[in-house]
């Protein structure tokens, strides 16, 4: 097996959620070539799936090092910078690996989360929807979005964008929740508004 059959049989690993047989198939591939920058790509991933930040870090530091314009590694890495909430940090990674892989959805997806989240909520809306431009059906990018127009009030453009997402996905629980959280602050704000 190639490193890059190993490396799609990781990701398949990961996408299942198997993320220690991932990582531990990751590790093997750095066996074969210990400067194999995807496979350190791959167990940072896995890492921030399982919410083990810091070593997600320890990997993708590692993979930057090897690869400094390793996109996949700075939008893992700005990923994880928005995770733990410190959203300059993740705008300014995120914005190279833009600057390198531009019009990717999911850059610009986190990218778009991060630069709201971190106070220019028009800008980080724009980019926002320009991911969903690029990626008309892709549900992470259509919840991010919403929950972005729930938090600057727009519940009507909250509730079309999770409608949509439930009519591709009924069974989609993030897009279940958020609707319901946002059809209670619409009449909560409706009842506001009429007092």
């Amino acid at each position: 097996m190639t490193l890059e059959d190993l490396l799609q049989k990781a990701d398949e690993l990961k996408l299942s959620g198997r993320h220690d047989e991932a990582i531990k198939l990751a590790n093997q591939m750095l066996l074969s070539d210990p400067e194999y920058v995807e496979a350190y790509e791959e167990i940072g991933d896995n890492y921030l799936s399982l919410r083990e930040y810091e070593k997600s870090q320890k990997a993708l530091d590692y993979a930057i090092k090897l690869n400094p314009n390793s996109p996949n590694a700075l939008y893992l890495l700005g990923f994880l910078h928005s995770s733990l909430g410190d959203f300059q940090k993740s705008v300014d990674i995120l914005e190279r690996a833009d600057t390198l892989q531009p019009h990717h959805p999911e850059i610009l997806r986190c990218l778009g989360w991060s630069i709201f989240h971190n106070g220019d909520r028009k800008r980080g809306l724009v980019i926002l929807e320009r991911a969903r431009t690029i990626a008309p059906t892709d549900s992470l990018v259509i919840c991010d979005l919403a929950v972005c127009y729930l938090n600057d009030r727009q519940f009507a453009r909250t509730i079309d964008l999770l409608e949509f997402v439930l009519r591709m996905e009924p069974d989609n629980d993030k897009a279940k929740d958020c609707l319901e959280t946002a059809i209670f602050f619409k009449k909560e704000f409706e009842k506001l508004e009429s007092e």
